[in-house]
Parts: structure tokens; sequence; C-alpha cells
């Protein structure tokens, strides 16, 4: 069978040259007769796999020398805990809430202090980005919270909140590495790799020096400090080792490829195909405000719940696999990151019209 196009929200694609030389390494990592997934995560070879994925993820999204990169696990759902129990030193953060996922981390964050909810877009089923350019960012906050892209109603801050000085914290997991990010602007980042970057499991925090220290929640476990993780290279205990190592391809891929501003050109491009066709299809309705759209998750309807299915249906058929929308909202969902290449896109318009044709 020849391979489908995925538009799942994650796991989801991964460049077909990446797992094709991983393929090729599976049995034999460079002469070293072994599988990286039946290698010591305390040998020289590895060590090598972990100091070349961490310094090519740094030079692809020019990360300043005074922020770490750790490779965790436990995902992104680990950092809603992770986060208050590090960052919270007055017992106090403010959150904008703008999905399910924001909306779990700010319901975690209430078991280690004061979270203030001080956006949300929750009135219209997170269908838009709040303006957020002059909240009220409490005086004792520690950090202010966003996710930053939202997966599962598509939608993107496209401008980051005006903090007010406070450091600013975001889930980047959908959005990571599709477009330039200036890493200076927030305290803490972190994204799942399961999205835009390799096989679940790897969850990678881009955290500032000064935010690093013994000072944390009291019954904050070894394993959830970030120092813990810090002070032993991403290696206090055994890693997620082979997900960092299909990282580390992507993170090579992504520079031998024009880097993020490339990667941002062709994400744009994917999603004003998309966007375009839905704004004046007849049959098709985007979920989503416009200036509040992601690149990554586009989010649409047509005007019943059978039509939704028949549409999923028939696309599968046609080898364009899940588009179902998350079970929250329904609907569909074309998850289109930096490895779903055009011809994808352009193969869901076509059958997009078709669809349309025929059952209007």
């Amino acid at each position: 069978m020849e391979r489908v196009y995925n538009f799942s929200a994650g796991p989801a694609m991964l460049p077909v040259e990446v797992l094709k030389e991983a393929a090729s390494e599976m049995l034999n990592y460079k002469n070293t007769g072994m599988s990286v997934m039946e290698m010591s995560h305390r040998s020289k070879d590895y060590e090598m796999i972990l100091d070349e994925a961490e310094n090519n993820l740094r030079k692809v999204m020019n990360i300043p020398d005074n922020y770490k990169v750790l490779f965790l696990q436990g995902g992104g759902s680990q950092q809603f805990a992770m986060v208050p129990m590090n960052l919270m030193k007055n017992k106090e953060a403010d959150y904008i809430v703008t999905g399910v996922w924001a909306k779990k981390a700010f319901n975690e964050a209430k078991m280690y202090g004061k979270a203030n909810l001080v956006a949300s877009s929750e009135d219209q089923q997170y269908s838009y980005i709040p303006d957020c350019s002059n909240l009220n960012i409490s005086k004792k906050a520690d950090y202010v919270y966003i996710c930053e892209n939202n997966t599962i109603y598509g939608t993107k801050f496209w401008k980051l909140p005006d903090t007010k000085g406070k450091i600013l914290v975001a889930d980047q997991s959908s959005c990571f590495l599709s477009e330039p990010v200036d890493v200076s602007k927030y305290g803490l980042i972190f994204a799942g790799a399961q999205k835009n970057v390799g096989p679940a499991g790897v969850v990678i925090v881009i955290i500032r020096d000064d935010l690093i220290s013994e000072e944390v929640y009291p019954a904050t476990p070894t394993m959830l400090r970030y120092k813990t993780h810090s002070d032993a290279k991403s290696l206090f205990n055994t890693p997620p080792a082979y997900g960092i190592y299909i990282c580390g391809k992507v993170f090579k891929w992504l520079l031998d490829n024009g880097g993020l501003q490339e990667r941002k050109i062709k994400n744009e491009e994917k999603a004003k195909l998309l966007y375009d066709y839905l704004d004046n299809s007849k049959l098709f309705k985007p979920t989503v405000r416009k200036d509040s759209r992601s690149l990554m998750n586009v989010t649409f309807i047509t005007e019943s719940d059978e039509l939704n299915e028949k549409f999923i249906k028939e696309a599968k058929l046609e080898g364009l696999i899940n588009l179902k929308g998350h079970r929250l909202v329904g609907g569909m969902r074309a998850s289109i990151y930096n490895a779903m290449p055009l011809e994808g896109v352009k193969a869901l318009l076509a059958f997009m019209k078709k669809f349309e044709e025929e059952n209007i």
C-alpha cells in the first residue's frame, strides 16, 4: 500500500527523508552493530546523538546561550504541573484560556497556588484569540501562561500578550518549529514532540537559566524539578532515547531545508489554499475567526453531522486520513504540520471540491 496523507493532529506525519534514514540505521547505527533502540544512554555514541540534537535545535531556533534545552518525558500534560511547581515562587500566576489544553493547565495550577483567569475565549467555543494588549496582570504573578496554538479549535496567537514585564510561559506543542520564534520573549517554552518534531514520548522544554532553581513547591518530586534535568543534561534517568534520536534528525532536516523561515513560507502557502477555499465554499465552513486562524490545524464543518461523517469516510477511501475533528467539537480538522507536503493539501482540496459538487 502507498503512503497515505495523514492529517492527524498527533502523532503526525514525519518527513519521509527522516524515516528512510532511520530505517537504514535501524539494525546498525554508524557501525556500532546495534540499533539506537538498544544503545546505552550512558554510552559515548548516544551522548553524541543527544548533543547533536540539542546543538541543531539551538541553531534552527537561534536559542540564546542563557536558555537550557531539556528533553523530558510525560508529554505536554506533565508540564501543566511542572510549570507551577517550579515557577510559582509567589504562589500566583495568570492564565489565558483559549482552549481545552490551556484550561487543563489552568486547573492544574490551582493545586499549587492562586491561578488567575485574565482572558478567555470560552464564551464563543474558543473560536478566537482574545485581545491581550491590556490585561489585568497581577502584580504578584510569577508568570503569564498561554497555549500558543490550540490544536483542537484551530486558533493561534499572532500577537503575544503584553505581560507587563512578567515571564511568558508558552505551550507551543502544535506550532513548535513551524515558523521563526524570538525565544528571548519567553521565560519558558515547552512542546510535545508528536506533532511537528518526532514520535510521541518526548517533550522539549526551553527554559531561561535564571528560572531554574532549588526553590520549588515543597512536595515537588525529584523527577519534576527542572534543575534535576538541567544539572544532568537530560540524562538524570533513562531518557526517551529513540524518540530524541528521531527529533535530532528532524532538526537536521529543517536546517538542510531552509530553516524556519522556509517552513513559514511553505506553511502559509498550504494554509492559504485551504482557507481561501473554505471562505468561498457553499458546503464547507471554517470555524475560526480570520484573525485567529492556525497555520497548523485547519478546522471546518458542513451543514450536518451526517454529512461530516460521510466526508470523513469517503476521504479515507482516497488516502486522506485522520480528518475527523476532536471528539469535543466534531466536524473536521486538517492538521498540516511541517512534514505534510503541498501535494497532500492539494489532494485534499481536490477531494473537497469534488465532494461539494456531489453533495450540494
